[in-house]
């Protein structure tokens, strides 16, 4: 990414480029927040830009580089999130930005090189309400590797056109987005009632309202993942969680692709204690029930030593476990439901999410 310096302004041409409003919601991103906002900033977009941060309550040095970061760019605005949860942030951002087109942006993702100006072009061209590209997983440690290998496979999320390409056109949602803001004020912006999936649930209002979302692969945004297991499975139940409250919502949403993993969670479960309840005294022929979970752990382990092969040794020696992860965690997610969205649907004006920490920092949808 190439470095801009904020008092220069791209040459226009001959045609006028609209304003655009960036909205990131910041959460303890202090280690990815200053790469993110550069990613903006870098931008050479002919037209006005400006970029609104909105903090939650971060228990990190978040708020300290957002103030920098705003102090060196007049580009730059801050606005307070209380709430520290996405959607709310988003709306926070939606509220003071100023600009007719609207980009959404994550505080751990970075743009790649003229994002904001091919996503413009492209709504002007395709007429679309929203327009998005890929999620391009980057990871920096064995780990992390190992999960964007994940997000990129379809052994890992499946194979949504955002997570692992194809061709340009209309998309049932695609990653983050560029929107029009009329079509966000008609539909008034972000639904904070999903902490999570708010942008697949915002995406699905928008077609329902019979405008257009569409997908391009010019477009990426390099995504940082978690950086150990324990975080990966923590951001993929709380995602199966909120997935199950947009099938609950939106029950047409169901799909081979979003039940496949509560499927096999259901049946390595329940085999693995009919494997042990053999063991204790139970009727021999229940140690059959074995035979789920042994075949699951065979089949991710051999999916993760053939096709990983390009990936470095460590990487390679830990997708067996960041698959089992991805897909047993959602798929618990996905079967426990999640008690916030039900306290939030008995009272969406009056939980107790105040006198509770925020939540960390939330994942894209899967």
């Amino acid at each position: 990414m190439n470095a801009a310096d904020p008092t220069r302004t791209p040459p226009a041409g001959d045609r006028a480029w609209p304003a655009v409003s960036v909205i990131m919601p910041v959460l303890d991103e202090e280690r990815h927040l200053a790469e993110a906002v550069a990613g903006v900033l870098a931008q050479e977009y002919p037209g006005e830009l400006e970029l609104v941060l909105a903090l939650g309550p971060s228990r990190d040095g978040t708020d300290e580089i957002a103030r920098e970061l705003a102090a060196a760019d007049p580009r730059v605005r801050l606005v307070a999130n209380p709430a520290g949860r996405t959607p709310a942030g988003l709306n926070a951002a939606l509220g003071v930005a100023r600009h007719g087109i609207v980009v959404r942006v994550d505080g751990h993702g970075v743009l790649s090189d003229s994002y904001i100006r091919t996503a413009v072009e492209t709504l002007e061209k395709t007429g679309a309400a929203n327009v998005g590209g890929i999620m391009h997983a980057e990871g920096q440690t064995d780990f992390e590797r190992a999960v964007a290998w994940a997000y990129t496979s379809p052994f890992g999320l499946g194979g949504g056109r955002f997570h692992v390409g194809g061709e340009a056109g209309p998309a049932d949602t695609v990653y983050l987005g560029v929107f029009r803001r009329e079509v966000l004020d008609q539909l008034g912006g972000f639904d904070e009632h999903f902490r999570r999936a708010q942008d697949w649930e915002l995406n699905y209002r928008i077609r329902a309202a019979g405008h257009t979302v569409w997908f391009t692969p010019e477009l990426t945004v390099s995504y940082r993942p978690r950086p150990h297991l324990r975080a990966l499975a923590k951001q993929f139940f709380k995602t199966g969680q909120w997935r199950r409250e947009v099938v609950r919502r939106y029950t047409d949403t169901a799909s081979v692709r979003y039940l496949a993993a509560p499927a096999v969670t259901v049946a390595v479960a329940a085999g693995t204690v009919a494997g042990v309840a053999a063991l204790v005294g139970a009727p021999g022929w229940l140690l059959l029930g074995w035979l789920a979970p042994a075949g699951y752990a065979s089949g991710v382990t051999g999916a993760a030593l053939l096709a990983g092969r390009g990936l470095p040794a460590g990487a390679r020696l830990r997708l067996p476990a960041v698959l089992a992860t991805m897909h047993l965690t959602w798929g618990a997610g996905f079967i426990a439901g999640s008690r916030d969205a039900a306290r939030s649907r008995r009272a969406p004006d009056t939980t107790d999410d105040d006198v509770r920490p925020p939540a960390q920092a939330e994942g894209p949808a899967t």
